[in-house]
């Protein structure tokens, strides 16, 4: 398999930071069950996917069993095509089988955030009108179970499937998984052998009705509104995006890919999940959530030949003390990406853990994910200090502020157009507009270049946004909720540099006149509410705040001071 490559006189020939992928490659026009049953029929005593932690081990054959069987216990549930169904859990055998079950019959997964808290899940499976939930009990400091029924009172006297819940309206079936019995839910193993007797004909006269083109997919992306946004997504959008992405990598069904990344974001379910359906590749997962020992053991144990992660989750590996004594021979390639690579580690990465053909990929979920990714082959400058080149079928430009397509070199907006971006934003016309305008063009948000050969580079943010550990944190949405609290006047929240997550989350508050609160006051008022990673780590309380003429926040008079009193250092990144 030849790596994708952008057309490399384009640039050139037209003088303009404007660039076109391949277009040699057809994209599949197939939806995901009829990928996966290709694949099973090409290749069905290979392993399909590994759960060390939970013991599962199955063949293409045998997860395609598993997954039909689901999904006949959806619809004995009533679940028909079009429904919406949210899983909220961490990388555990139900979350996979979940996500291809719905599919296989139409009904549109709705991802959510392992890390969401009360006010977060209230608000996305009622912006999409989820009408089930599959469940983890638990994870780590997140009691699912326990938040659910807070939000959800008559869930202890409802029967399974027939929850009438004032605040989910559209709510009625709860599925969790593990053994243990809940009142108002059902059992997640029970719903799968309810469906074992049912004849896989019944199934595919469903999948014969679906189109590639329809939604099948909702992904949370915070706003600068301050809401989080339903990014749309189709089965031409992530079948082809999973695949071009491990083409980049030169994938075949002998490949083995560890996957730290989580399952409700495009990296774990795209480009892992479904690069790995499109190739016969084997997905590998040590462990609910990251853990460096769980991880090094699991590529070593089961010959991994690649894994992705953000940053972090490199430092983490990079980090364990008994690196050396993994057998880490395998291993050749993978994907960094989800936050800027600093170089050292990427050198550390090739040096230490013999991922001489890693690779560094950009996107957003609005585009399935990936726009833009190094080749195997690609000079070691271009892949420590660029985002590589256009993915196959994706067109890619540099704005200015008026909208014009920039020079080679010159900063301004990247837009991409394609095949990759995202349907719209669900059920939101209004934030659809403002992102993807009249010529099919999504605005990213993000400041770039491109250069004269095409290669892609990030250089900043037009959106108000930190990326912290990989995780897209909304100022807007920060502080929308400190305003609740009754002792806040003004809240202004931004990232500062951080050596561990890339940016950390700090804020400025003005408190109303006569009230007093305390760092851990705010903290404390945040968690179980938000997201943990979207809790400021640095608090600090001001009588006024610094704005321009207009009234408008200079948070980059925040940070510089902020930076300057903690002592951060700003490092050089690729």
């Amino acid at each position: 398999m030849n790596a994708p490559t952008a057309l490399p006189d384009l640039t050139a020939r037209n003088g303009l930071a404007h660039v076109i992928g391949d277009t040699a490659q057809p994209l599949w026009r197939e939806t995901i069950p009829t990928v996966l049953a290709r694949t099973v029929s090409r290749f069905p005593d290979r392993e399909a996917a590994v759960f060390v932690e939970q013991g599962v081990r199955w063949t293409w054959a045998e997860f395609a069993e598993e997954v039909d069987a689901l999904a006949a216990g959806f619809l004995k549930l009533g679940l028909r095509k079009g429904d919406r169904l949210g899983i909220w859990s961490p990388n555990r055998y139900e979350w996979l089988l979940t996500q291809f079950a719905t599919a296989r019959v139409g009904i549109v997964l709705v991802t959510i955030n392992p890390a969401y808290r009360l006010s977060e899940i209230e608000y996305a499976v009622n912006k999409v009108g989820c009408k089930a939930l599959v469940t983890a009990a638990n994870f780590k400091s997140s009691d699912y179970i326990e938040m659910l029924q807070e939000l959800a009172p008559e869930l202890a006297t409802c029967d399974a499937g027939d929850l009438h819940a004032a605040t989910m309206p559209d709510m009625r079936i709860i599925i969790r998984v593990g053994p243990d019995k809940t009142p108002g839910m059902f059992n997640f193993d029970n719903i799968v052998d309810t469906g074992r007797d049912t004849p896989s004909a019944t199934l595919d006269a469903i999948t014969a009705t679906l189109d590639a083109d329809e939604a099948i997919n909702v992904q949370f992306t915070s706003g600068t509104t301050g809401a989080p946004k339903g990014a749309t997504l189709s089965h031409t959008n992530v079948v082809n995006n999973g695949r071009f992405v491990v083409e980049a990598q030169n994938f075949t069904e002998l490949d083995r890919l560890c996957i730290p990344v989580p399952l409700y974001h495009c990296f774990g379910m795209v480009m892992g999940a479904l690069g790995c359906l499109a190739t016969g590749a084997t997905m590998v997962f040590a462990s609910e959530g990251f853990d460096p020992d769980a991880n090094l053991r699991a590529m070593s144990d089961e010959k991994c030949t690649a894994v992705y992660g953000v940053p972090t989750m490199f430092v983490g590996l990079l980090g364990h003390p008994e690196l050396a004594s993994f057998d880490l021979s395998s291993l050749r390639t993978g994907i960094m990406a989800g936050a800027p690579c600093p170089i050292e580690v990427m050198k550390r990465c090739v040096a230490e853990m013999n991922l001489t053909e890693i690779t560094i990929a950009y996107g957003m979920t609005e585009t399935s994910p990936v726009s833009f990714q190094t080749a195997i082959g690609d000079p070691i400058e271009r892949q420590t200090s660029t985002v590589g080149r256009v993915h196959p079928g994706v067109e890619c430009k540099i704005v200015d502020e008026d909208g014009n397509t920039v020079a080679p070199g010159v900063q301004g907006e990247l837009c991409t157009r394609g095949y990759s971006v995202m349907k719209g934003y669900w059920e939101d016309p209004e934030r659809t507009a403002e992102s993807i305008d009249a010529d099919g063009w999504m605005h990213s948000g993000d400041l770039a270049v491109i250069d004269a050969e095409g290669y892609g580079n990030i250089t900043g943010r037009v959106k108000d946004m930190i990326i912290r550990g990989g995780e897209n944190a909304y100022p807007a949405e920060i502080e929308s909720f400190l305003y609740r609290h009754p002792a806040v006047q003004e809240a202004q929240v931004f990232g500062v540099p951080d050596q561990r997550f890339g940016e950390e989350i700090a804020t400025w508050i003005v408190l109303k006149t006569g009230q007093s609160l305390t760092e851990e006051d705010i903290k404390a008022f945040c968690r179980g509410q938000i997201a943990h990673y979207k809790i400021p780590r640095y608090v600090r309380f001001k009588t006024e705040l610094p704005m321009t003429v207009t009234g408008k926040p200079q948070k980059f008079i925040m940070r510089d001071a902020m930076i300057d009193e903690l002592g951060l250092v700003v490092e050089k990144t690729a």
